[in-house]
């Protein structure tokens, strides 16, 4: 992707998004920030210089429609990268429908509402979505059901978008990170009762390198699929 781009990031407060858009600021692209609340926003404008916000709960999918109708959206989009994600563990006899539901809108129905508002300006722009999915949305194990029916949910809706999408120029890449060593693995090590050693996982620095080599493919190629695992 040559010259100024402008992509359109969630979960860019911490872990793998915040990578992602600290390399995007630094080479001078155009971001607009998504935050769950104002105060979210202010956070992230300030950590980002020049950098725009959108505001939208993705945990009520319903309402992004309504909060992005009182807010200016950019007018182009030359990606649209869905990092942001939730997760709680948990065997299948246990699991509520809250939990259920809390992690099928942030994981998997917010993205497919927010690729929905930005595909217009995406075909415009020939441009790119990229879905930051899990190894659990590959393979699903013992306690992790939710989460995983989210993430195996989230491949399908890339796989689709991109037969959809592809005749008109727009790419669509999911990758497959494994564990990183970020907020969200210090969540999961404490809901799995284990002591958390972030040495062990993948830099968020190094899945941010394997996103932007997807992001930077001169357009005549195009990553379906990225997996990155754990080196050591």
């Amino acid at each position: 992707m040559s010259g100024m781009a402008t992509h359109v990031i969630t979960g860019a407060g911490s872990g793998i998004g915040a990578a992602v858009a600290r390399r995007l600021h630094a080479r001078g692209d155009d971001l607009v920030l998504h935050a769950r609340d104002a105060g979210r926003a202010k956070q992230l404008a300030a950590g980002f210089p020049g950098a725009r916000t959108l505001v939208g709960d993705l945990a009520d999918p319903d309402k992004l429609s309504w909060a992005f109708s009182h807010q200016t959206l950019p007018d182009r989009v030359d990606s649209l990268l869905h990092i942001a994600g939730v997760i709680d563990l948990g065997p299948v006899g246990e699991l509520t429908p809250k939990a259920w539901r809390h992690q099928l809108n942030v994981n998997l129905i917010a993205p497919a509402e927010l690729t929905r508002h930005f595909l217009p300006q995406l075909r415009a722009a020939r441009g790119h979505v990229i879905f930051v999915n899990s190894g659990s949305g590959l393979n699903a194990h013992a306690g992790w059901s939710a989460y995983a029916a989210s993430k195996h949910g989230l491949k399908a809706l890339a796989d689709s978008l991109r037969e959809e999408e592809h005749a008109g120029g727009v790419r669509v890449t999911s990758v497959y990170p494994g564990r990183t060593a970020s907020p969200m693995q210090a969540k999961v090590h404490q809901q799995e009762g284990k002591e958390y050693d972030p040495g062990r996982w993948i830099d968020p620095e190094s899945v941010a390198t394997a996103i932007l080599m997807a992001l930077d493919l001169p357009g005549d190629a195009e990553v379906n699929d990225l997996t990155v695992r754990p080196g050591r």
